[in-house]
């Protein structure tokens, strides 16, 4: 019988699809890069996805996010892509949180039933809790380490942490990770030197950082390739 996983058994089998369908996997921002992490994931048939994240659809989303519209504006991200997700796989397990309802942080959210954590999050300190956490409930986990001011899609690599250059995340990083004496992390990085922001006077701060359609979504895909691999091959 066919199914919407069919084409997908053909290349990993009867045994990939149901290591898939058994797995649970969280992801830590749905923007640019974790929306289409958690699109692919759950059209490959992931059983169980957990989506977080507090913000709202913003117009100046819709030029990178997938469940990003004019319909969508002002609407959680995670509700918004629960009812995707839903749309695509009604079989699936989905949880969405915003980070303010859960009682002691996010990093509460991983224990040792997730099968995968996605860290698609921007802010530096969160990242390093939540690697921690995943460490610490030795769960893997794998960092998105930004895709703002790209333009090459091209050069995104996937490496170990300390094995990364060129990305001034992957510096940040590689430095704080010391400290908390974490010896390995997976990431997915850009080695194009990042492009200076033409500076836009709607934007109150200099610092925002420019974005283009296909370099987050190409990363987050990326991603849950990583993801799925290392499902199907445990």
């Amino acid at each position: 019988m066919l199914d919407q996983f069919s084409r997908t058994e053909l290349i990993i089998g009867k045994e990939g699809i149901k290591k898939l369908k058994e797995s649970k996997v969280i992801i830590f921002g749905i923007g640019g890069v974790g929306s289409y992490t958690a699109e692919a994931l759950t059209r490959v048939g992931i059983g169980h996805l957990i989506l977080v994240d507090p913000d709202k659809v913003e117009l100046t989303n819709i030029n990178r996010q997938i469940q990003a519209t004019h319909k969508t504006i002002g609407k959680y991200k995670v509700e918004v892509m629960k009812e995707r997700i839903l749309d695509i796989n009604p079989k699936i397990k989905i949880e969405i949180y915003k980070p303010n309802e859960i009682e002691g942080g996010e990093v509460n959210l991983i224990d040792n039933t997730i099968t995968y954590v996605v860290d698609a999050i921007d802010t530096m300190k969160n990242k390093l809790e939540l690697i921690k956490k995943a460490n610490e409930e030795n769960v893997k986990i794998i960092s998105g380490t930004g895709a703002g001011n790209k333009l090459d899609a091209t050069k995104f690599e996937v490496a170990d942490i300390y094995k990364t250059s060129i990305c001034p995340v992957c510096r940040i990083l590689r430095k704080e990770l010391k400290k908390i004496g974490i010896k390995h992390l997976k990431v997915v990085y850009s080695k194009e030197n990042p492009i200076k922001s033409q500076y836009n006077e709607e934007y109150t701060q200099k610092t925002t950082l420019g974005s283009i359609s296909f370099v987050p979504s190409v990363a987050g895909l990326i991603i849950a390739g990583e993801v799925i691999k290392d499902i199907i091959n445990k």
